[in-house]
């Protein structure tokens, strides 16, 4: 799977910490990037897997503090997630919850590949306020 500039990826953490100026100061951060490879013919049915799984785990969650989706405009079945977790243990507690056992079930048979990145946060700023 080609790569994402990493250029992209520093505006995506920087645009993407909404409300929390101060979470680079907090060390139990847990910030990770999944980039993922999608099955064009699954592509829609996909996305909306997703979609609900990401608006889910944020509404039900504590420990979920973001979850941002994106696909590239020039190569739509290549996926990013930028997910921020408050700790470790909110990130596990994740990995147990029903509805991401539910999206992993539904969607294994649509994800080619899938490469998960752990990142130590430098900035993550934003003026954005999620209106919800």
């Amino acid at each position: 799977m080609k790569q994402m500039p990493l250029k992209i990826v520093f505006i995506m953490m920087a645009a993407f910490a909404v409300g929390h100026s101060s979470f680079a100061q907090d060390k139990n951060l847990v910030v990770r990037i999944a980039r993922l490879q999608i099955d064009s013919a699954q592509l829609e049915n996909y996305k909306a897997a997703l979609k609900i799984h990401a608006e889910t785990a944020v509404r039900v969650e504590p420990g979920v503090l973001n979850l941002y989706a994106v696909y590239e405009k020039e190569h739509p079945t290549h996926v990013t997630v930028f997910e921020i977790y408050s700790n470790a243990e909110a990130y596990q507690s994740h990995l147990k919850t029903a509805h991401f056992l539910q999206y992993k079930t539904s969607t294994k048979n649509m994800v080619k590949s899938l490469e998960l990145i752990e990142t130590v946060p430098i900035a993550l700023e934003t003026k954005y306020k999620n209106p919800n």
